[in-house]
């Protein structure tokens, strides 16, 4: 199910890393649906590779709640989306798929959006066919771009990426305007412009997921976003496979952890004027975690 990579270190300081973006394709390719937790930042994706899955998933919504404190509502630029990429890419060894919008603009931006992506060492990246400015596409007032409009910016992103390894992914929201046939239709467009992989977002039964992966698995991989309280019923990972996705997204469920661990810690403080500690990681572990042991090896081998 695409859980338990290999023992070793995480992130290697020293770059010595494998191929992640041939990797991605490997795990595509593979059988049952390979799980995609998603990350926000560096430390949430070293969590992610330490925990044993074999990709990290760079969520919009949490990276815009980290760096903003705000909702995923388009607030945050190509920039600064991908400067995230970069640090999480850059944290693990494991690929990395991000979350890259609506590219930012027109076909011309989605150009230049995956050049940036791709030099800051994302697998795979997707984008949708919203209108710009974007929504959650778990929120309601969505607006998708015209089909033909989206094709342009398939065949741009096609264009522009420097290495035919990297993983592109076209996302629809036209589920929740148009409808699902819509959806499909657009799936089967985006396919025929080259996207590796689909993702219909928010279908909201589990008879319009049958529907979508029935008429798309055929076409491309297909992508399964399960939102953590979102709009898409949580179904069972072997469901999920049975109907034929290749990548299942949790993208937001260890931002609402951290967020849920940090409020009862601060919670304790204001009440008893000293933090609860009880099941935190100790001081030293945290350290290990993130890599000192590392770092001191390397003050040992470079020493004077």
């Amino acid at each position: 199910m695409g859980v338990g990579g290999e023992d070793g270190g995480v992130g290697d300081l020293l770059g010595h890393r494998p191929e992640p973006r041939r990797r991605l394709r490997e795990l595509l390719a593979a059988p049952g649906p390979l799980v995609a937790p998603g990350a926000y930042d560096a430390l949430s994706a070293r969590l992610v590779e330490q925990a044993g899955f074999d990709v990290v998933y760079m969520t919009g919504f949490g990276t815009t709640a980290s760096l903003i404190g705000r909702p995923d509502v388009g607030l945050l630029s190509a920039a600064e989306m991908a400067d995230n990429a970069t640090r999480i890419a850059a944290a693990v060894d494991v690929p990395v798929i991000a979350d890259a919008d609506t590219g930012y603009g027109n076909a011309i931006n989605v150009v230049r959006t995956v050049r940036a992506y791709e030099q800051a060492g994302v697998a795979g990246l997707h984008l949708e066919d919203q209108v710009m400015p974007k929504k959650c596409g778990h929120m309601s007032g969505k607006a998708v771009i015209d089909a033909d409009e989206m094709v342009g910016k398939v065949r741009a992103a096609v264009a522009a990426r420097r290495d035919p390894d990297l993983v592109l992914i076209a996302r629809t929201d036209a589920a929740a305007v148009h409808g699902v046939d819509e959806a499909i239709r657009r799936g089967r467009l985006f396919a025929e412009a080259g996207a590796d992989a689909l993702f219909v977002e928010a279908p909201t039964s589990e008879e319009d997921l049958a529907r979508i992966a029935g008429e798309l698995r055929g076409v491309a991989p297909l992508v399964f976003n399960w939102a953590e309280g979102g709009r898409t019923p949580p179904l069972s990972l072997q469901r999920i496979g049975e109907l034929g996705f290749s990548i299942v997204l949790f993208p937001i469920g260890t931002l609402l952890a951290a967020t849920a661990g940090i409020r009862a810690l601060l919670a304790g403080l204001r009440a008893d004027g000293v933090p609860p500690l009880t099941g935190l990681p100790k001081f030293g572990e945290f350290t290990d975690l993130i890599g000192l042991p590392d770092v001191q090896e390397l003050e040992q081998r470079f020493s004077g």
